[in-house]
């Protein structure tokens, strides 16, 4: 009896070890997780898949980690606008066609006074993709129009 109970509580604590494992790996690591690479600057994506995320957008959240964006991805290449509303922090946005950088808004401002006229942020010619990451990474990093955009782990792309 005491052998059966050892040997439970020992699968039990492999499991435990294993699933602390897969966790610590998930959270300390790229594997699986789409990724937008630019300039050797790699950035984790939080994807907006639905109509409903895309016009939430970031402005759910408080702050975004530095290494971190958000990625909207469209059927077709066209002039997609973006505005700001509710957004609680300041953001470049990146317009891409072709794994290419088409125009880079920067230091865009988040609205100091909600519910005011703002302002239309969109690409100089049709994107397929935008990418939102903090203000000032894109000067930081010296992204550029013309820049290559490798983006993994995101089906369809």
């Amino acid at each position: 009896m005491m052998k059966k109970v050892l040997i439970i509580v020992g699968i039990i604590l492999l499991a435990l070890i294993i699933v602390i494992a897969v966790k610590y790996i998930d959270n300390n690591t790229n594997i699986g997780r789409p990724t937008a690479t630019i300039n050797d600057q790699s950035f984790n994506l939080y994807v907006a898949k639905t109509p409903k995320d895309k016009e939430i957008g970031l402005s759910k959240y408080e702050s975004l980690p530095e290494n971190y964006g958000m990625l909207f991805p469209f059927d077709k290449a066209a002039i997609h606008s973006f505005w700001m509303k509710n957004m609680k922090f300041p953001i470049d946005i990146i317009f891409i066609k072709d794994r290419t950088i088409v125009t880079i808004h920067k230091n865009v401002p988040n609205p100091s006074v909600q519910n005011t006229s703002l302002p239309i942020y969109m690409p100089k010619t049709p994107a397929k993709l935008v990418l939102e990451i903090n203000a000032g990474l894109s000067e930081k990093y010296n992204f550029q129009e013309g820049d290559t955009v490798i983006i993994k782990n995101l089906k369809g792309l």
